[in-house]
């Protein structure tokens, strides 16, 4: 080795380091097999020490010991008594007064002795035919008495009672022009609330109301609010309206309930 590094670094500065690294490199690499073969030798020694003679042994358990690992028995539960309820005792009616009916039998004339006289009119007027006899309150009649009929009262259908006004006609009341020219007088007329602008409010107002036999209109009802203004302005609208062309009944102009929806939308 030594002659080898005399060549490579023949005519070169040996105090550079490298060639003192060459010089000893043989040097630590039997230092390291060592070592490490050192360092084996001791781990596989004490591995091998350990596993013969550092056991730790089992706890000691005599041979003739057994061990019950069966769970104890639970204690059954004792079944509840179901409490029945004594029956409700019925409460037995007043008797009331019976006569024994004798049913007729067939004997011949010598054996016949009438022990027990059959009752008369009297009796049974004034108590119920039974198998037996019973002492009780005297019945004044046997069959009820019909009710007194009722005195059957006719009713105009076409005019409802107390001249409340109909919910349903056969000619509805309607704004002079239909519902285009409602459309247009409400758009032009309502006035949306600065208080519903300023909180974003929007939503459909229902005004209910009755058109009366000459068209005005009267007795208006709030159905659905949606408040800060709105349902006073719709109030306002609807008693600004001219006259309605009135709803009729048979050709004849009657009250008629009607519900208006008034919509108000922010653009």
């Amino acid at each position: 080795m030594g002659a080898l590094n005399e060549i490579i670094f023949e005519n070169r500065n040996k105090e550079y380091g490298a060639y003192k690294l060459r010089e000893e490199y043989s040097l630590y690499l039997k230092k390291a097999l060592l070592t490490g073969l050192g360092i084996f030798i001791l781990l596989f020694g004490g591995a091998f020490t350990y596993l013969k003679y550092g056991k730790v042994k089992a706890l000691d358990i005599d041979e003739g010991t057994t061990i019950d690992l069966t769970p104890e028995p639970k204690t059954p539960e004792k079944p509840k008594e179901i409490i029945t309820p004594p029956p409700a005792k019925l409460e037995e009616p007043e008797p009331q007064n019976q006569i024994k009916f004798l049913p007729p039998e067939a004997k011949i004339d010598e054996s016949v002795i009438n022990e027990t006289p059959p009752p008369g009119p009297e009796e049974m007027e004034k108590a119920i035919i039974s198998d037996k006899t019973i002492k009780g309150e005297e019945v004044t009649s046997v069959f009820a008495i019909p009710p007194a009929p009722i005195e059957t009262k006719i009713i105009n259908i076409d005019q409802p009672m107390d001249d409340k006004p109909f919910t349903a006609v056969e000619q509805m009341p309607d704004f002079p022009g239909g519902l285009t020219e409602l459309y247009k007088f409400l758009n032009a007329n309502i006035n949306y609330p600065s208080a519903a602008q300023k909180s974003n409010t929007s939503g459909r107002v229902v005004v209910n109301f009755v058109v009366n036999e000459d068209g005005t209109i009267s007795n208006l009802k709030l159905l659905k609010g949606i408040g800060f203004g709105c349902d006073e302005e719709s109030y306002r609208v609807i008693k600004k309206m001219s006259k309605w062309n009135p709803g009729k009944q048979n050709g004849k102009a009657v009250k008629v309930y009607y519900s208006l929806p008034i919509l108000f939308k922010l653009e």
